[in-house]
């Protein structure tokens, strides 16, 4: 069963991430989206964060809510992304989602990738 739940209870969301996940929603017209995180095996640490936008809840997602947005986890993923902060970025090399995450014990240089 989908859940929505606050951002203490497992992601938290930046600022800088609410502000581009609304602005993504408003160029999209659709006010049902969510930003979706999913964890993949891959990446050049071992596993890869997946962002995309979905307005679709399944029965094993979580849903976390800041400022208005929301951010779907799968039951699946959760346990790699519990406690993280989900934050975006814009800097010379790009503009991007980023995940402080405290569950990783290595990134890759661009952080896309982690193991744990």
């Amino acid at each position: 069963m989908s859940a929505t739940t606050d951002t203490q209870q497992g992601l938290q969301i930046g600022e800088g991430a609410v502000a581009r996940i609304r602005q993504l929603i408003e160029n999209e017209g659709n006010p049902a989206l969510k930003l979706r995180i999913g964890i993949t095996g891959g990446g050049c640490s071992g596993f890869q964060y997946n962002f995309s936008l979905d307005d679709k809840v399944g029965d094993d997602d979580l849903v976390f809510s800041e400022g208005g947005v929301g951010v779907v986890v799968d039951e699946t993923s959760l346990p790699f992304v519990a406690g993280a902060v989900l934050n975006f970025k814009a800097d010379m090399m790009g503009a991007y989602f980023t995940m402080d995450n405290p569950n990783a014990s290595s990134t890759c240089g661009c952080g896309s990738s982690f193991s744990v």
